[in-house]
C-alpha cells in the first residue's frame, strides 16, 4: 500500500466515514417502534426542505464521473466539457418550472409511475426494466469502477477491494434507511465534496504558479494553454467529436440534460419528496446555483494537471511523488487522482473524503432509486399486488442489495476506458432520446397516444444505432452519415418525435388522447424568488460563455 497517506489523513477520512454512517443510521432508525411505510422509505415521508433537496441533487449527481471523468476530459479537451454543468443549471430551471408541477400534482412515486398514468402499464414496464438495467450495468458499475480506480491510484488499494469497500460503505446506511438516510447524509456529503474540491483546485493552481496563489495560477494556465479555455470547439479540434461546437448549445446537449435532470429516477426522486411544490422549486434553484461552481472544482484541476505534466521543470520540482501514475492524453482519467497525491498532509485526507463523498452518495442514490422502481413498478403490480408496507420496504432493501452485487461483478470489466464521463454520456445517449421524446410529447401534446409512444421508443434504438454504428463500419458509404454523438442524440430525438407524432395522429385521426394532460397557465406559475434566481443564473451563464466562447 502507498505511504502517501499519513496518520492525520487516515484520521480525517475515518472521521468522515463515521460521521456519514452515524447520521445515516440515526436517520434510518424506526421511530418509537413504528414500521417504515413505503412513503417513508422511498420518498422520505415527503418532508424534505429546500436546502436538503438542493444539496441532495448535487450529491447524487456529482460522483466519480465528474471528479475523475470530467477532470480527465478537462485534461484532454479543456473547459468545453463544463457545458454539461453550466447548461444543467438552465435545465434545472426548466425542470422546476415546467416538469415538477405536473409530477407533484399527480403524486407519483416513480417516473415509470407517471408513464403508467399517462400511457399504459405495458409502456411503464418496458421503461422500468430499461432503467433498472441502465442503473445497474452502466451507472452503478461505472461509479464503482471509477471510485475503485481512484483508491488504487491514491492509496494503492487493489481495484476489486476498492469496488467491494465502496459498495459496502454505500449499502451500510442506504439499504436500511431508504431515501431519508440518503438525502440527509447528502447534506454532509456536499460540504465535504465542495470543500475538498476547492482544496484540490487551490493546490493545482498554486503549484502551477510556483506558490504565488490561485489567481496567478489561473492566469498561468490560461496563458499557457488558451486553447483549453475555448467553450465552443472548432472542427479542427480532436475533441470536436465529443463536443461539436455550437451544436453543444443548440443540439444534443439538451437531450442529455433534459433526460437526466427531468426524467431520471435517482435525480427527480428528491424533488418528489419535498414538503410542497414551492419547496421543491427552491431546492432546484439552489442546485442550479451550485452547478455554476462545479466546473471550478472538477474541470480546472484537470487543465492545471495538463499544464504541470507538460512542463518538465515544474514536474521535476514535485519530486518522486509527482512521477507516479502520471496522466496522459491516452489516460486522462488519472489526472484527478494524480493531483490528490500532491496534496500536503491533512489536506489529502480531506480531499479523499470529498471524492469518497461524491462516489458513495451517488451509489446510495442509484441503489435507492433502483429498488424504488423494482418494488413499486415491477414487484407490486406483477408479483405481490397485496404487499403491505413491511413487505414492500424489505423487497426494496433486498433488490438494492442484488443490484449492488451485480454492479460489483460488472465494475472490474470496465477497465481500460479513457474519459469515462464521455463514455457514460455516449452509451446512455443511445436510449435517452427515445425516452425524452415519449415524455416531452406526453407532457405537452395531448394527441400523443400509447401506441405511438411504444412504437416511437422501440424505433429510437435502431435510429440511434444507425447513427452510432454505421459510421465506424461503413463510413465510405454515402447512405450513412458520420456525426458527433451529441448531434446523433439530437437527430434521434427529432426523428423519434416524428414517429410518435405520425402514429399518434393516424391512430386518433388528429383527436386528443383520453389520457392527455390538460395544461393551464396557473400550473406553471412560480414565486418571485424563483423568477429572480432563474434570471440571475441566465445572466451569469451569458457572461461565462461570452468570456470563454473561443
Amino acid at each position: 500500500m502507498s505511504t502517501n497517506f499519513e496518520l492525520i489523513d487516515y484520521l480525517i477520512f475515518i472521521g468522515y466515514a463515521v460521521l456519514i454512517l452515524g447520521i445515516g443510521l440515526w436517520v434510518s432508525r424506526d421511530k418509537k417502534g413504528q414500521q417504515k411505510t413505503a412513503e417513508d422509505y422511498f420518498l422520505a415521508s415527503k418532508s424534505l426542505p429546500w436546502w436538503a433537496i438542493g444539496a441532495s441533487l448535487i450529491a447524487a449527481n456529482i460522483s466519480a464521473e465528474q471528479f475523475i471523468g470530467m477532470s480527465g476530459s478537462g485534461f484532454a479537451s479543456g473547459l468545453a466539457i463544463a457545458s454539461y454543468e453550466w447548461m444543467a443549471a438552465i435545465t434545472l430551471i426548466i425542470v422546476g418550472k415546467y416538469f415538477l408541477p405536473i409530477f407533484i400534482k399527480k403524486g407519483i412515486y416513480t417516473i415509470p409511475g407517471f408513464v403508467e398514468s399517462r400511457y399504459s402499464t405495458n409502456l411503464k414496464t418496458i421503461l422500468a426494466i430499461f432503467w433498472i438495467a441502465l442503473y445497474v450495468f452502466v451507472n452503478l458499475a461505472s461509479v464503482l469502477y471509477l471510485g475503485a480506480l481512484a483508491l488504487e491510484t491514491i492509496i494503492g488499494v487493489p481495484l476489486i477491494y476498492g469496488v467491494i469497500g465502496l459498495a459496502l460503505f454505500a449499502a451500510a446506511y442506504s439499504l436500511y434507511g431508504g431515501l431519508s438516510a440518503v438525502a440527509w447524509t447528502d447534506v454532509i456529503q456536499v460540504v465535504f465534496l465542495i470543500l475538498g474540491g476547492v482544496v484540490t483546485t487551490y493546490l493545482a493552481l498554486n503549484t502551477v504558479s510556483g506558490g504565488e496563489g490561485i489567481i496567478s495560477g489561473f492566469k498561468t494556465i490560461y496563458n499557457e494553454v488558451p486553447d483549453r479555455f475555448e467553450m465552443i470547439l472548432d472542427k479542427s479540434n480532436p475533441e470536436y467529436k465529443n463536443l461539436p461546437g455550437i451544436g453543444v448549445l443548440v443540439g444534443g446537449m439538451w437531450v442529455a440534460n433534459l433526460y437526466y435532470w427531468g426524467f431520471n429516477q435517482y435525480i427527480i426522486q428528491r424533488t418528489l419528496a419535498a414538503k410542497s411544490l414551492k419547496e421543491s422549486q427552491k431546492g432546484i434553484l439552489f442546485a442550479a446555483f451550485l452547478k455554476l461552481i462545479i466546473p471550478v472544482i472538477v474541470v480546472i484541476p484537470g487543465i492545471a494537471a495538463y499544464v504541470i505534466v507538460n512542463d518538465p521543470e515544474l514536474l521535476a520540482s514535485l519530486g518522486d511523488i509527482g512521477q507516479k501514475n502520471l496522466p496522459s492524453v491516452g489516460q486522462a482519467d488519472k489526472a484527478y487522482p494524480w493531483l490528490l497525491q500532491l496534496l500536503p498532509v491533512g489536506m489529502k485526507g480531506l480531499a479523499f473524503a470529498a471524492l469518497s463523498a461524491a462516489i458513495v452518495s451517488s451509489l446510495a442514490s442509484m441503489l435507492n432509486s433502483t429498488s424504488t422502481i423494482f418494488t413499486m413498478d415491477i414487484y407490486k403490480p406483477y408479483i405481490n399486488k397485496n404487499a403491505n408496507d413491511k413487505t414492500t420496504v424489505n423487497v426494496g432493501r433486498l433488490s438494492a442489495g442484488v443490484a449492488l452485487i451485480i454492479g460489483c461483478i460488472v465494475a472490474p470489466l470496465l477497465g481500460g476506458i479513457d474519459q469515462a464521463f464521455q463514455f457514460i454520456q455516449e452509451y446512455t445517449g443511445v436510449v435517452s432520446p427515445g425516452i425524452l421524446a415519449v415524455f416531452l410529447l406526453g407532457l405537452f401534446w395531448k394527441k400523443t397516444t400509447n401506441k405511438g409512444a411504444i412504437v416511437g421508443v422501440l424505433s429510437s434504438i435502431p435510429i440511434a444505432m444507425y447513427f452510432k454504428v454505421a459510421p465506424k463500419e461503413w463510413s465510405t458509404n454515402p447512405f450513412f452519415v458520420n456525426v458527433p454523438f451529441l448531434d446523433q442524440m439530437g437527430y434521434t430525438l427529432l426523428l423519434t418525435m416524428l414517429v410518435i407524432g405520425v402514429f399518434s395522429y393516424i391512430q386518433h385521426q388528429g383527436k386528443d388522447d383520453e389520457k392527455g394532460i390538460s395544461i393551464t397557465k396557473d400550473l406553471f406559475k412560480t414565486s418571485p424568488l424563483f423568477n429572480i434566481g432563474a434570471f440571475a443564473i441566465m445572466i451569469i451563464l451569458v457572461v461565462l460563455y461570452a468570456l470563454f466562447w473561443s
